[in-house]
């Protein structure tokens, strides 16, 4: 085997990591995707959905990158344990996750069904705790990782309408402080990302909702502008990469300064 001659500072920051995306058929986590591939890692994409993956493998493939894909729902145990173990068996290991699976909800906090409320704290923070489980079970015998949560800067403060989904949001804030915790000492670095609002199908679904939220939030942003997927992307591929070795536990809000 010859020994890889290219000079560290001109090859991809993550080349040469595998990664699972989780929650990658659609907005931020697609578009995450395809930025982690360009900056050289290999992929395995996870949704609950076939159609959406397969042709977002196809696309990655087609411009020569090393992705995978395999189905799973993040809020059954063994369905989790699932497509980590497929990554491995994949790839050979885990380097870094991005744990992005998630869904919305709109309506006062007396409003919301017992059953949705029921089912968004199953989705939003059950599932982020079994993916970083099995994740982490992976990663305790490689003595490395990293692991990005999706959180949003309604898990930052609260606001009128969406209650139900910010408590999720505000739990996956303190799931991954205390993963960093008890993490760290492993060699495992956990982050989270509080994006404002990005354009992505949920963020359509806000505008249907919220008549005029989206627009009173960039008037509210410093930027004056809504996110992209590929800037949360990036931010995400810092994370993930050794150039980020001594960040863990950060709360990071991608947001154009809406929090500030």
């Amino acid at each position: 085997m010859t020994m890889d001659q290219t000079p560290p500072s001109s090859r991809p920051p993550l080349a040469g990591k595998v990664v699972i995306v989780v929650g990658a058929s659609a907005g931020i986590g697609a578009d995450t995707a395809r930025v982690l591939a360009a900056d050289g890692a290999a992929l395995m994409l996870v949704a609950r959905t076939e159609e959406p993956l397969a042709a977002l493998t196809k696309e990655l493939t087609s411009a020569g990158h090393d992705v995978a894909y395999t189905t799973g729902d993040v809020s059954d145990a063994a369905s989790v344990a699932g497509f980590v173990d497929a990554t491995v068996a994949r790839f050979g290991r885990l380097d870094g996750a991005f744990n992005n699976a998630a869904m919305g909800q709109s309506g006062r906090l007396d409003a919301v069904p017992e059953e949705d409320f029921d089912r968004i704290m199953t989705v939003n923070v059950k599932g982020t705790w079994l993916s970083v489980r099995e994740e982490v079970r992976v990663m305790e015998r490689q003595g490395y990782g990293a692991i990005v949560n999706v959180s949003s800067i309604g898990g930052l403060r609260g606001s009128s309408g969406m209650g139900a989904y910010q408590a999720t949001k505000h739990a996956v804030i303190g799931l991954t402080r205390t993963a960093a915790h008890d993490f760290g000492p492993l060699g495992i670095r956990v982050n989270v990302l509080a994006p404002g609002p990005i354009e992505t199908p949920m963020l359509d679904q806000l505008r249907l909702a919220v008549p005029g939220g989206v627009e009173a939030r960039i008037a509210a942003t410093p930027l004056r502008k809504v996110g992209t997927g590929p800037e949360v992307g990036a931010t995400v591929a810092f994370l993930l990469s050794d150039r980020a070795s001594h960040i863990s536990g950060a709360v990071l809000p991608v947001d154009g300064g809406f929090s500030a």
